[in-house]
């Protein structure tokens, strides 16, 4: 959503204050969170954000992304002291659809002990669809690593994409409890071994809480069936 959008619905309604969360309901014994949060701020074992392959400006100075004020991306790399825009820029991590790298944060920077950064590929070649994917390697890093809950921010929008807010939040759930039914198969023959998760928290701007617990309850009561 562009900012003359954001800043129209800003003016129209009061919007949700940072720290806003509900319990939206449970898949496979999980909590499923939605929360307005910054993925800077948020405390949590893993907190996952997603980029687009690099191109110059695109999360600081596109006009089509959030503005800094409400720009996920932009908070967490400020507080990482531009560590993700460098590695971008360098190539260093490009970015491409499902490249992972994992970052232990230090002390005094953003608030999650670990943050995993997952590629989206070229933004221009974008479909919904990569979220399947994006929420099935999420869910398997966060039980590979061994946390109880972790966080999980598209980033979207803050890489400037004007992306279906509902079908994306769908798509994140249903590949990461795809991905989590698996290694349960894989768990009771023996195969393979993790800690139960807990929670998962889906982050959401101001202006997208609304829209993301309505598409969680939605994919919920789908996935539950």
């Amino acid at each position: 959503m562009n900012t003359s959008v954001v800043n129209a619905q800003n003016t129209q309604q009061k919007l949700p204050a940072a720290g806003t969360a509900a319990i939206v309901g449970k898949v496979d014994g999980i909590a499923i969170e939605a929360k307005v949060a910054s993925p800077s701020e948020e405390i949590t074992p893993l907190q996952i954000v997603c980029v687009f392959e690099y191109t110059e400006g695109d999360v600081f100075n596109s006009p089509s992304a959030l503005p800094p004020a409400v720009n996920g991306m932009i908070h967490v790399d400020n507080q990482l002291k531009g560590l993700i825009t460098t590695l971008r820029k360098s190539g260093k991590f490009e970015g491409h659809a499902l490249e992972t790298i994992l970052i232990y944060p230090p002390k005094g920077s953003i608030s999650a002990q670990r943050l995993l950064i997952i590629g989206l590929g070229d933004k221009t070649k974008f479909t919904p669809d990569i979220m399947i994917s994006v929420g099935k390697t999420g869910m398997r890093e966060a039980l590979r690593l061994g946390v109880t809950s972790y966080a999980h921010a598209s980033d979207l929008k803050d890489g400037g994409l004007d992306s279906p807010t509902q079908l994306i939040i769908g798509n994140v759930l249903k590949g990461a409890f795809e991905a989590y039914q698996t290694e349960l198969y894989l768990k009771n023959k023996h195969l393979t071994s993790f800690k139960p998760l807990t929670k998962l928290t889906l982050l959401a701007g101001p202006a997208f809480y609304t829209a993301s617990k309505s598409a969680m309850a939605e994919t919920i009561t789908t996935l539950n069936k």
